[in-house]
């Protein structure tokens, strides 16, 4: 795959600890990205190795699939972190180098009446990117949950957008689960606790209900399971677990 060169026109705080990274791209071919897909960037180790961490697209798509000259990722920082070090200290006008995009974490072209789309942490910017679409969808009749977890309000990631849509259609759900921290003036949909606790209070139906699952691993694991429990079946629960390949001499 032919490496894309991404340079960096703007960073925005997100919360005390994740911002948005907003990149220009340039690609000798047409970079054409369907909503869902995921960028892998690349990092030079002190060992002379290099690396790769994933980040989905978190631009919101004109379209669900489109050729784009710039995207934005969400990125949380971690103490130590090589990742962090780098684009920490990245200014306007550096570039750093990608390949993409990847993955099949995106809406299947069959019409289902009722999405679940089930999120951590950064784990919503798929999500957001495919807000178009779920717009088109609902248009046509279909229903849409997001349930997205957080700690507390810090965490509820790119809110806006969300609620947005769901004051537009009344087929669109925004479920914020906080597991640690209330708001002080709780919202309409809240829900006190991980979002396992708010999809255990659900019945599923196998043949019109399809759900999603990003974020943290050990929610997905632990949703994944509870949604068989529901009858749910397992071509039904989408799922993508970000396995970079080994790190290589450059």
């Amino acid at each position: 795959m032919t490496p894309l060169k991404l340079t960096m026109q703007g960073l925005s705080s997100l919360n005390d600890n994740t911002v948005n990274i907003n990149f220009k791209v340039d690609s000798e071919e047409a970079f054409e990205v369907v909503a869902g897909q995921f960028l892998r960037l690349h990092f030079t180790q002190n060992d002379g190795f290099e690396t790769f961490r994933s980040y989905s697209i978190a631009s919101i798509f004109e379209q669900e699939k489109t050729t784009m000259d710039e995207v934005d990722i969400a990125v949380s920082w971690v103490a130590g972190g090589l990742a962090t070090e780098k684009l920490s200290h990245m200014q306007v006008g550096e570039s750093i180098e990608a390949t993409g995009p990847y993955g099949r974490f995106c809406l299947l072209p069959d019409l289902h009446q009722r999405y679940f789309l089930i999120a951590t942490g950064t784990g919503v910017t798929p999500y957001r990117a495919m807000l178009r679409e779920i717009e088109l969808r609902l248009q046509k009749g279909s229903e849409f949950y997001v349930v997205m977890g957080a700690q507390d309000e810090s965490g509820l990631l790119y809110e806006a957008d969300f609620v947005a849509l769901e004051q537009a259609y009344d087929g669109f759900h925004y479920i914020p689960c906080l597991s640690r921290e209330q708001r002080m003036q709780k919202g309409i949909n809240d829900h006190s606790g991980y979002v396992q606790d708010y999809l255990a209070q659900h019945e599923f139906n196998p043949d019109n209900d399809i759900a999603y699952l990003c974020g943290n691993p050990n929610m997905v694991d632990d949703a994944f399971s509870l949604l068989k429990e529901k009858g749910m079946p397992v071509p039904q629960i989408k799922r993508e677990k970000y396995i970079s390949p080994p790190a290589k001499k450059k």
